[in-house]
């Protein structure tokens, strides 16, 4: 009799259960301009209209009065903003019924330079480097930078307390930053999928790319600055042990209505840490597959290139005819651009943050360094590598 009234009890939990995972659950908030900042809508600040806000898979936008309302049915933690030009402040909150978010108006700026920077690969050794990286972004002086993933040592291969402790490195790094950093998803921010190294279980609460959500917040989104629309794109995916180059259907599905609000018109830059298209393919050759794993995974029923977005076309469907000026990207540790003919776009990949200063790989002589960008009236106006000049 027990065992009956046991499973009937589970039964009912688990009932309850995967009604609540399904149940939507409507969220409400305000989008408002915060004068004083002390996160309360005071008054007199008024609302921000035409904001959009997200949960990493619906989307809707702000009123006149910079309120929304937002129906959420997935597991995704967070709501966030695609924060408008001419607004600075903390662009994503944890998700529940009623969210608001406060932002600080600033001018909007029409001439203005940022570094692309990427594989920052943070662990104690690279401290330094990070140093020397914030003291020459203070010396160029530029709006804000974009670190396009890589961001710490690894957690692909390691325990729970080493990736912790990777990741509070790092927040710690960016913190000292003077102006904002936005940061993106690559491959060794994915937590213990290699498990024959890490001998993490797949159901430990933080796998996979949890624990980037837990440090860093949502692993795609957006944000407006001078009149360009930059989108951080999660274009890591992994199989079993192996990650490899790709975005998933999900993450398509919140473009397309991440841009069904912006003006055709306005031009989009994307970041994200594999490369959309690169000819640098000798630079992630591994002659250890054994540790590495293979260089190419089955995709959609045909073996595609781990190091390269398999499927980028899905991805340049949705953004359509837009102008799509500049693709930034990480991954392969050297400074490298891809034009296609008839194509208006420059896929241009930044160098590594991370050391050494200075390697040769297949006859090429690498530099570790970052990118500066000089955007003036919408259009991407120049770009300049800057070598970090730091010898171990």
């Amino acid at each position: 009799m027990k065992y009956y009234y046991s499973l009937i009890f589970i039964s009912f939990f688990l009932f309850i259960s995967v009604n609540i995972y399904c149940q939507k659950l409507e969220i409400s908030g305000t989008v408002f301009e915060d004068f004083n900042n002390n996160k309360v809508q005071d008054y007199g600040e008024k609302g921000v209209q035409n904001v959009v806000v997200s949960d990493q898979h619906n989307t809707t936008i702000t009123d006149e009065n910079g309120d929304f309302k937002l129906q959420s049915n997935h597991d995704f933690p967070y709501i966030f903003i695609s924060q408008p030009s001419g607004y600075l402040g903390k662009f994503y909150t944890l998700k529940s019924s009623e969210v608001n978010f406060p932002i600080q108006k600033t001018e909007i700026q029409k001439h203005f330079k940022f570094i692309h920077a990427s594989d920052t690969h943070i662990d104690s050794l690279n401290l330094s480097r990070m140093g020397r990286f914030r003291k020459l972004s203070d010396s160029i002086g530029v709006d804000f930078i974009i670190i396009s993933g890589d961001l710490i040592r690894d957690a692909l291969r390691v325990n729970e307390e080493t990736a912790r402790n990777y990741y509070e490195m790092y927040l710690n790094e960016i913190e000292k930053f003077k102006i904002p950093v936005y940061s993106g998803m690559g491959n060794h921010e994915i937590f213990g999928i290699e498990r024959d190294k890490s001998m993490i279980s797949k159901n430990h609460p933080l796998y996979g790319k949890n624990m980037y959500r837990h440090f860093l917040g949502p692993n795609y989104y957006s944000f407006n600055y001078g009149g360009i629309h930059f989108i951080a794109i999660d274009a890591v995916n992994y199989q079993d042990l192996y990650y490899y180059g790709g975005v998933d259907s999900a993450q398509l599905n919140w473009l397309e209505g991440d841009l069904k609000y912006v003006p055709l018109n306005t031009p989009i830059v994307t970041f994200n840490h594999i490369p959309f298209i690169s000819q640098g393919f000798s630079f992630m050759r591994f002659d250890n597959d054994i540790f590495y794993g293979p260089q190419l995974l089955l995709q959609d029923g045909r073996l595609e290139h781990r190091h390269i977005v398999y499927n980028f076309n899905k991805v340049q469907k949705i953004i359509g005819n837009r102008p799509f000026p500049l693709a930034l990207s990480g991954h392969y540790h050297a400074a490298q651009e891809s034009v296609i003919i008839n194509s208006n776009t420059k896929f241009a990949q930044t160098s590594a943050i991370t050391r050494p200063d200075k390697s040769v790989y297949n006859g090429f002589s690498i530099r570790s360094g970052f990118t500066l960008y000089e955007v003036k009236d919408g259009k991407v106006v120049s770009s300049k590598f800057i070598s970090l000049n730091f010898l171990n």
